[in-house]
């Protein structure tokens, strides 16, 4: 049995981690805000669950920092 793919998984560094962290708080908050289409299931929104419960439970200082980012 061959192994394609011999290298062991990396870990994301701080500052990839905190990217990827921006990115799916700034694609919650846009999916989230989103108005309901006329005529279409109010529900129809495929929001993340974990990142719901994640900024619900988030510190209001790091939760800030993620949403303005990129305002750096």
């Amino acid at each position: 049995m061959t192994d394609e793919n011999p290298k062991p998984k990396r870990r994301l560094n701080r500052d990839q981690r905190r990217a990827l962290d921006t990115a799916e708080v700034a694609s919650f908050v846009k999916q989230y805000g989103r108005r309901a289409q006329r005529g279409v299931e109010p529900n129809d929104r495929q929001i993340d669950e974990d990142v719901a419960r994640r900024v619900k439970r988030a510190d209001p200082t790091t939760l800030d920092r993620l949403l303005h980012d990129d305002e750096d």
